[in-house]
């Protein structure tokens, strides 16, 4: 005979039936037999049918019929515990943790009269429990059960506490953990971008900590919990009057998503407001509304409910369409009304017209799907028995001798291989334990449709699996949902960013526009960026851009205007000097040292020309030559001015009569003062240059929005001793010259130098208060200005009048007209 096995099988079934032992494989056919065992909480032995309609839960009778069946394919399998019975009781809770610890005791003890750690075995060997109650009545009964190491397999309840393996290391479930299920509410909201959201849950501890889990997914993902609101976990329809009419003044605000956390399915006191389109309600069970909602036409399209993935077993189908239920306990398979013509053809039956019904419902097949979890308990556990009577034996047959002794050893060696377990089910799906004893289950989001005329139409809009790939673990059908806009501010475009509002969560902000210099370039950005040295955000402050590179270019306007300058003072310059090679034997042209005149004439060309390379790209060649050959040919320019001032007054005095500066008049003190200063300023360059050189600069701060390439002039103070050295010769030149205006000149020499230096002082005093105002391309147009200025100050002021006297009054460029004025 086979050994038999018992499961003990808990349900808030609200009827009895119990316990088979098993000792063949069709004794639970036996009306007889399964109706003589019924356990009541009133200990009757039989149960009246009037007393199991009122008080029946329909909902979970698929889930006895799933047991059952399950119970029966392993009984009936040859290759599945061949030689072992599996056997079982069946007791309710009557949603009352009284009443199933009793029956625990009375299971554990087999005895009416509960007796701890003492056992009347009158039946198979107890080798789990396989439970459908509720998250507190589970955990508290785990203690009990853990006292006696039995495996305890729930197929209902998520509860996040039951994943702690060291506080419950004897339970399993075929069910996943509500974390899989609060990370599917958070991605939900993510995809519509529902970032202001209410919370209303029952105060139960699992749910305290799933209300924590959900605040943080939220608030990662950038949203706001709006409210949360609990209830006593007592049933919600029970609740206070005050906390109906605080959840109806939430709801007058402007909170368009509300998740519903709560196990209640009957929700008598849900604010209707809850239920209008403007609002989103997500919850993590599908909601059994009450009557007072049904024709509602505006229940629609806003209830999105999650609920673990429901598949069809055809072998279980075919057990409802086959089953003889008349031989099941107190006719309570009337409730299921599968008899019903508008009952889904892979489960109605064909009943005959002799068969009298007596409480014929409407088919209802709402709870079809959670057998697949008791499916996976039983299944679970049979597998889990057949690796541990095959370990250490080939030949399973041969131990059958032995199993008379399983009650000593059976329950925490079982645990050991329920841990490890791994099959394919029915349905060819891989079924093992994660590290927290849980099934690898995923979720369908279901949108439940109220119509017209009361049906409830419950539509799959979409699924999440953490457990499938990337990109695959969350799927919705927009389409299918008319997402409102669930924000307390609106979203802050590219270009602006969040400011938020003083005393308020972080969704609730203002949109203010980024600084100067920094971007947002996208939308609700806490942050502007800034953008590279080298780029510039555009008008809308959206994207960086590249700078726009400035310099005085010979394409510009203002270069060319100063180009056109330079070569005309230059043509001008080469004219007179070419006047001056023609008549270099007049007397005007010898009278002041027409050695220094040609110097002083071939140095101003080079000032003119040496402006053009201040305008162009700067390179590095450029940047040093301009300023040295700047620097060296107005000191060469000045100094010739000073000789040629000095001249004028030694001339004046070596013709007094014993006059000691004769011996000095004649060209050697003029080229020594040209030479000496020339060669000064020319060791200030040199200085300069193995320094601190000019050198090419990108300028990425003065102006905004632009790059100016300049040259910077490396050491400021090389560059302003330079400048300070030519003031320095303009300062001593202009003192002589002015000192000697009124000596007695036929040509007014003094005078025309006097005039000369002051429009050069003038030009230079004016150029360093400017030079140091301005940045970029005008810079270095005032440099080239003042170059340009003064050197044409120099060469009218001086050669000019000479000129004239050349071409226009010819008589006065005469030794005649020298001899009679002097």
């Amino acid at each position: 005979m086979p050994a038999p096995i018992d499961c003990l099988f808990f349900e808030n079934l609200q009827s009895a039936v119990g316990p088979v032992d098993g000792n063949s494989k069709d004794t639970w056919h036996s009306k007889q037999r399964l109706t003589g065992q019924v356990k009541g909480a009133m200990g009757k032995a039989d149960v009246d049918c009037d007393y199991l309609d009122h008080c029946y839960h329909k909902e979970n009778y698929f889930d006895y019929l799933a047991f059952v069946s399950a119970v029966e394919e392993i009984n009936n399998s040859s290759e599945l515990l061949p030689n072992i019975t599996l056997g079982f009781h069946l007791y309710e809770s009557y949603l009352n943790l009284f009443f199933v610890f009793g029956d625990a005791m009375s299971i554990f003890t087999s005895m009416d009269t509960w007796v701890p750690n003492y056992r009347c075995k009158t039946s198979g060997t107890l080798a789990a429990i396989i439970e459908g109650l509720q998250p507190e009545e589970s955990s508290q009964m785990s203690s009990m059960f853990r006292m006696y190491h039995y495996p305890q397999i729930s197929f209902i309840s998520q509860s996040l506490l039951m994943s702690d393996t060291v506080k419950f290391p004897f339970y399993y479930r075929t069910v996943p953990s509500e974390l899989y299920l609060c990370a599917g509410i958070v991605k939900l909201l993510k995809h519509f971008g529902w970032t202001w959201v209410g919370i209303i849950a029952s105060d139960d501890e699992s749910s305290l900590r799933a209300i924590q889990i959900l605040r943080e997914g939220i608030e990662q993902n950038g949203g706001c919990i709006a409210f949360i609101e609990t209830f006593n976990h007592t049933p919600i329809n029970f609740m206070a009057a005050e906390k109906v009419s605080k959840m109806k003044k939430m709801n007058m605000s402007s909170i368009k998503v509300i998740i519903l956390y709560t196990d209640a399915e009957n929700i008598v006191y849900l604010p209707d407001l809850l239920l209008n389109p403007g609002k989103v309600l997500i919850t993590k069970t599908e909601l059994n509304l009450p009557s007072k909602f049904e024709g509602k036409t505006d229940i629609k399209n806003n209830i999105l409910s999650f609920a673990i993935v429901k598949k069809k077993i055809s072998s279980f189908t075919k057990f409802i369409q086959e089953v003889n239920f008349t031989l099941l306990p107190s006719d309570i398979f009337t409730w299921m009304g599968l008899c019903d013509s508008q009952c889904p053809k892979y489960i109605k039956r064909s009943c005959s017209s002799d068969v009298k019904l007596s409480f014929e419902r409407p088919c209802n097949t709402k709870h079809f799907g959670k057998s697949n979890s008791v499916y996976n308990a039983v299944y679970t556990l049979a597998h889990a028995l057949y690796d541990m009577l095959m370990s250490g034996s080939r030949n399973i047959t041969s131990r059958s001798n032995d199993m008379r002794k399983l009650s000593d050893y059976l329950p925490w060696k079982l645990h050991h291989y329920l841990k490890n377990v791994h099959f394919k089910n029915n349905l060819d799906e891989n079924i093992f334990f994660d590290e927290n004893r849980e099934l690898n289950i995923g979720y369908n989001i279901i949108n439940q449709i109220y119509l017209p005329n009361g049906v409830v139409h419950r539509e799959i809009v979409g699924s999440y699996n953490p457990h499938a790939s990337d990109g695959k673990d969350f799927i919705i059908n927009e389409k299918a949902i008319t997402p409102p806009q669930a924000k307390c501010s609106e979203s802050c475009p590219p270009g602006f960013r969040k400011l938020t509002r003083e005393g308020e969560p972080i969704c609730c902000f203002d949109c203010i526009p980024c600084p100067q210099g920094e971007i947002a370039n996208q939308s609700d950005m806490d942050n502007c960026v800034k953008c590279r040295e080298d780029h510039w955000p555009n008008h809308k402050r959206e994207t960086c851009i590249p700078k726009l590179i400035m310099f005085l270019s010979f394409e510009d306007a203002l270069g060319i205007a100063l180009t056109t300058s330079s070569i005309f003072f230059f043509l001008i310059n080469t004219i007179i000097f070419g006047i001056f090679i023609n008549y270099r034997d007049t007397p005007i042209v010898k009278a002041n040292n027409r050695d220094i005149s040609y110097i002083l004439l071939i140095s101003l060309m080079i000032c003119f020309l040496c402006s053009l390379m201040f305008i162009g790209h700067p390179e590095p060649v450029t940047c040093i030559l301009r300023h040295t050959t700047f620097g060296m040919t107005f000191s060469i320019s000045l100094s010739s001015i000073l000789a040629k001032t000095i001249t004028v007054v030694m001339a004046f005095h070596t013709t007094k009569p014993g006059s000691k500066l004769l011996k000095w008049m004649g060209s050697r003190i003029s080229h020594t003062i040209i030479l000496s200063c020339s060669v000064f300023q020319f060791i200030f360059c040199l200085i300069w240059l193995f320094t601190a050189p000019p050198f090419p600069y990108h300028n990425m701060q003065s102006e905004t929005g632009s790059i100016l390439l300049e040259c910077n002039e490396g050491s400021m103070i090389a560059f302003y001793c330079v400048l300070g050295f030519l003031g320095f010769l303009a300062g001593i030149s202009f003192i002589i010259a002015f000192l000697s205006r009124n000596l007695p000149d036929s040509f007014n020499e003094a005078k025309y130098i006097t005039f000369s230096m002051l429009v050069f002082c003038s030009v230079w005093i004016t150029f360093i208060p400017t030079y140091l105002s301005i940045r970029g391309k005008y810079m270095v147009a005032v440099e080239i200005f003042s170059i340009q200025a003064s050197s044409a100050g120099l060469l009218g002021c001086i050669f000019m009048p000479k000129c004239c006297i050349i071409l226009l009054r010819p008589e006065m460029n005469s030794r005649k007209y020298l001899t009679k004025n002097n």
